[in-house]
């Protein structure tokens, strides 16, 4: 059976940034993190956040199979969590980078 075709556009972070070898962050300012939050269905908010190395464009987070943030009673500690996440993984990246 033929998988459907999704009609909306795809996020593209970096168009001129094509087929470039993985090259490491060397401070922190070599990452975008987006942090924010949304409803969860239990009525509390869970964080959202994207977290992208601008030295060559990698997806960091979320992956696969990535752990949700949350639930939690406040929009703040939501976005707070997802922040502090993002920070481990940005830490994380740059004492051992993914290439």
């Amino acid at each position: 059976m033929k998988e459907p075709v999704s009609r909306r556009a795809k996020l593209v972070l970096f168009p001129w940034k094509k087929d470039h070898a993985a090259k490491p962050g060397l401070t922190e300012d070599d990452y975008a993190v987006y942090a924010s939050y949304r409803p969860h269905v239990s009525g509390g908010f869970v964080g959202t956040l994207k977290v992208v190395r601008l030295t060559d464009a990698r997806l960091l987070y979320p992956f696969d199979g990535a752990e949700e943030l949350g639930p939690f009673d406040s929009k703040d500690a939501a976005k707070n969590a997802a922040q502090m996440r993002g920070k481990q993984i940005v830490d994380a990246d740059l004492k051992t980078p993914e290439l």
